[in-house]
């Protein structure tokens, strides 16, 4: 039987788009899929709605990659945002630009970047097998084929489009990592990234839980370091265990080795305001309910859910009135509500987690065409490679890229 010019394994994000290119291109392709629904991770990214890259440039997304930026500069130069939204429009999916320049489909429907994906591959003459990767073959120095539980598939080309190790219930179970050592590449440590986090304070975090906090600023700290390892505004959300949301799993990407009581976050729950502008605002509610007890004072400038947390923090007795509040006192609510420390003492496991860290060392691949610099034929697209990037829609832009080049390379 003739090879394929391309063998795929995985059909994910990043394993899509290179068969659809590859296809475009000329090329006889093949994809190995072990799930039953293909692109199942993809499906429920964004909440099922599909973040599917950010309204931004080449060097916005280079910007929030948080491991190895510089690898993907050749990639995103010729795959860009701007394509990868002509893409999906070309093909009849109708695409809005939200908050953060976040890009989704119009119908808020992630299926509909997957089934695009799918069906687009299918009509380029893409075959796809549900088969489990056991392994690829190698003759003299080179990748030629895979072979599965059922049958095994020769190509002049190997493509492992396998994801990380996140959500291993959608397929991400970290085969691809086996492949690479197998073909002699170094895998860096895989760890989660973009996870909520458990806090020390894990009862307050509780007794707030759902509580979402808009438009406040997060800053992760590491001890022994004076400035933050990251700090940005947006939204954080309280959970049982913690702390969870866009600001935290952002700021998660930045934990490179945990260890208990290394990090902290703080967050200033009034960010537009200084701390002489705050004590002002809390004089002139106080003024307005000078004879109100302190604990019923506060519902104009903190969340219902926050202030009897808040007020434990700050020592002052809740029924004390608050004309009777001294400067002190209120220098020290000043403090909680810009600062309010929570300590990390744990990330969340790794199956919760929305993408890895870690994965294929990026120096063993030609950044330009996601070729292996170990093994003739082989490619790594995708998660599987040490790439990581802030939420957004960076990371789905940076497998679609990485898998643009070498689809390029391949049909060359």
């Amino acid at each position: 039987m003739k090879p394929f010019d391309a063998v795929i394994i995985g059909g994910g994000a990043a394993g899509l788009m290179c068969a659809v290119q590859t296809a475009w291109g000329g090329g006889e392709v093949l994809v190995i899929e072990h799930e039953r629904v293909v692109a199942k991770k993809l499906r429920i990214t964004g909440k099922g709605r599909c973040n599917v890259t950010n309204n931004c440039d080449a060097k916005t997304v280079l910007d929030n990659t948080v491991s190895n930026p510089r690898f993907m500069y050749s990639s995103l130069s010729g795959f860009s945002p701007e394509d990868t939204m002509a893409f999906f429009e070309m093909l009849g999916v109708e695409l809005k630009t939200e908050r953060g320049n976040r890009v989704f489909p119009v119908s808020d429907n992630a299926n509909d970047i997957a089934d695009c994906l799918i069906n687009t591959a299918k009509q380029a003459g893409v075959k796809i097998v549900r088969e489990n990767a056991k392994e690829i073959l190698f003759e003299e120095g080179k990748a030629v084929g895979v072979r599965c539980d059922n049958d095994t598939f020769f190509g002049n080309n190997i493509v492992v489009a396998t994801g990380g190790k996140s959500y291993p219930k959608t397929g991400s179970t970290g085969d691809g990592y086996a492949f690479a050592k197998a073909a002699g590449h170094n895998v860096t440590e895989i760890t989660p990234s973009l996870v909520p986090m458990v806090t020390a304070q894990k009862a307050e975090c509780a007794e707030m839980m759902g509580l979402s906090l808009r438009n406040v600023t997060l800053s992760l700290c590491e001890k022994g370091k004076d400035k933050p390892l990251y700090s940005e505004l947006g939204e954080m959300l309280f959970t049982h265990f913690g702390v969870s949301g866009p600001l935290v799993l952002s700021a998660s990407a930045h934990i490179k080795d945990f260890k208990n009581g290394k990090y902290h976050i703080l967050i200033d729950l009034k960010p537009a305001l200084d701390n002489d502008k705050l004590d002002k605002r809390i004089l002139r509610d106080f003024e307005d309910s000078k004879n109100r007890d302190f604990s019923n004072s506060l519902g104009r400038l903190l969340p219902a859910k926050l202030i009897p947390v808040i007020i434990r923090r700050t020592g002052i007795d809740g029924a004390k009135k608050v004309n009777q509040i001294t400067k002190a006192e209120r220098e020290k609510l000043i403090s909680e509500i810009k600062e309010f420390r929570l300590d990390i003492s744990a990330l969340r496991p790794i199956d919760e987690a929305i993408i890895t860290r870690g994965g294929v060392d990026v120096r063993e691949i030609d950044p330009k065409t996601m070729r292996s610099k170990k093994t003739d034929n082989l490619y790594f697209i995708g998660e599987v490679l040490d790439i990581d990037a802030y939420t957004g829609g960076f990371n789905l832009q940076l497998a679609f890229a990485s898998a643009v080049s070498a689809a390029h390379d391949i049909v060359s």
